[in-house]
């Protein structure tokens, strides 16, 4: 099935979005293969090669409704990244970098369900809380600027723009969805709305921004 995208699948920065995840079957092939794409690329270069894993991990997504398959997802994923991490950088592998990984896959693979787009508690059962998910984007050298996103709104389809700024003037922000909505100032059009943003912070400590 994933040689149906397979161009996309060896894109080191394509994301992917698996909202029935289980323990991981499909993101660790997926995983695998952008593995394979930064170690043919950057694999003389050990920054190079650490930097590159790392993107290819920020960008896969899981969602799963059970606990304990998430949490085997999580772990599944992070044990064949740091298997083709140590092999590639061998003595200059590090740790930092190591719990970078780990608090990515915490953000990026999550336990809720897909269909309410709702995080659950432990029995499986809807909360209130909307399942939010953590955008990681490189902005400066080695820093990484994160902002996170409800997935029910990136998943909304986008408002019309002159419709949105329409009622934006008349209305402001009590109107249903445009809350969750802004206009680009770069593309002119209406983009979901970040509900938080961090400050650039070097790829190994993200994690300081729990």
């Amino acid at each position: 099935m994933l040689d149906l995208v397979k161009n996309e699948t060896e894109r080191i920065d394509s994301r992917f979005l698996e909202p029935a995840c289980g323990n991981g079957n499909f993101l660790a092939e997926i995983l695998r293969r952008k593995l394979a794409v930064v170690k043919r690329m950057y694999g003389r270069n050990v920054a190079d090669y650490e930097k590159w894993s790392i993107i290819a991990l920020m960008n896969i997504y899981g969602v799963e409704l059970l606990d304990d398959n998430a949490i085997e997802c999580r772990n599944r994923l992070y044990d064949i990244w740091d298997e083709a991490y140590s092999n590639a950088c061998k003595n200059e592998a590090n740790d930092e970098c190591r719990k970078a990984a780990r608090f990515i896959l915490e953000k990026n693979i999550l336990c809720g369900n897909a269909l309410s787009l709702k995080k659950v508690d432990s029995q499986g059962q809807d909360t209130a809380e909307p399942i939010i998910f953590a955008e990681w984007t490189f902005v400066l050298g080695n820093k990484v600027k994160r902002r996170d996103f409800r997935l029910d709104v990136l998943l909304e389809e986008n408002p019309d723009k002159d419709n949105y700024s329409v009622q934006m003037s008349l209305f402001g922000d009590e109107v249903f969805g445009t809350e969750n909505w802004m206009i680009d100032p770069e593309a002119n059009k209406p983009t979901p709305k970040p509900i938080r943003e961090f400050e650039p912070k070097d790829y190994r400590r993200i994690w300081e921004d729990a």
